[in-house]
């Protein structure tokens, strides 16, 4: 077995990387190197945040500054990178880009990024195909069912700045979704507290709870069927699985969402018609440019099994 030493590194944190502790952060970063080592460079002061020593227990927080010393660990040597018709898909969906952003739209069924079993996401496979992007982050998430909207940015500087958009409310964002049931005219908006828990095998799952984070939704209805509802949705706050979860406390869950979904409807439904994707899809974005600070609306297109589904109701 051989090893190597990688090389200093700085991460800057964002959303998706606060409320860990940083000793979780860092073994989840590192797996190829023991528990032990990395609580000794905590202990001994070699990891710093914001230039200052901290505890294993210290609590990531927004825009934190972390400094990683040079950590010696197993030396795997990378398997060649193929790009298959699936990843070309992805590649060939950018629906804007400029030196400072890139915009896709994401297909229904991929992750945002790999992790908990799953390898390459979206922001893997840009990496690995544009090598010469060396600063490449996720400016937001998606669901990996859900479609639609997705904004990386190039730099520190963007990312920074769009981060700041989103803790000011700034960035806005529309959802269209097909839910089972005719949608009341009068419900416009849901505001019920998202409480993050975990099932016994680690699974996380969001649910309406008083003690939960404040969260809020605006409704508005496209078109009725004869049994399901065509949705534009605007998210005022941004938690985890929201829409699905608000819609599902409103009496009215998305067809095809296997985690928050009645599947008793979902099954009436499927016997018709073959698709087996959430009908949930983020239609557009509208932010500040992070640079020339020109007003940015982008707007993306339903893909082909949502569209003929649409089509073939009544």
């Amino acid at each position: 077995m051989t090893y190597k030493m990688t090389s200093v590194s700085i991460i800057y944190i964002n959303e998706d990387m606060i409320n860990q502790r940083i000793d979780n952060f860092l073994q989840k970063k590192f797996k190829n190197v023991p528990k032990s080592m990395i609580y000794r460079i905590i202990r001994i002061g070699k990891i710093r945040i914001n230039k200052k020593r901290i505890k294993p227990q210290y609590k990531l927080k927004i825009g934190d500054r972390i400094r990683i010393p040079p950590i010696k660990v197993i030396d795997k040597k990378e398997k060649k990178f193929f790009i298959s018709e699936h990843q070309k898909i992805i590649l060939h969906n950018v629906l804007y880009e400029d030196k400072d952003l890139l915009i896709i739209n994401k297909p229904s069924g991929i992750a945002v990024h790999g992790g908990s079993g799953i390898k390459l996401g979206i922001i893997e496979y840009f990496r690995k195909c544009r090598p010469l992007e060396k600063t490449l982050e996720l400016v937001h998430r998606l669901d990996r069912d859900t479609s639609g909207v997705l904004v990386l940015a190039k730099n520190r500087t963007s990312l920074i700045s769009l981060h700041k958009q989103i803790r000011e409310k700034k960035i806005q964002k529309k959802y269209i979704a097909l839910v089972h049931g005719s949608w009341p005219i009068h419900l416009k908006k849901i505001s019920e507290p998202i409480l993050k828990t975990y099932s016994k095998n680690k699974q996380k799952k969001m649910l309406i709870h008083q003690d939960g984070k404040a969260s809020e939704t605006y409704f508005e209805i496209k078109k009725k069927y004869s049994c399901t509802t065509l949705m534009s949705i605007k998210p005022k706050t941004g938690r985890t699985h929201q829409i699905r979860i608000h819609t599902l406390y409103a009496g009215y869950p998305i067809l095809f969402d296997k985690i928050y979904g009645k599947n008793s409807l979902d099954k009436n439904i499927k016997n018709k018609i073959k698709i087996n994707r959430l009908l949930l899809h983020a239609s557009s974005i509208n932010f500040t440019h992070p640079k020339n600070g020109k007003k940015i609306y982008i707007t993306a297109p339903l893909d082909i099994d949502f569209k003929n589904y649409l089509i073939n109701l009544i």
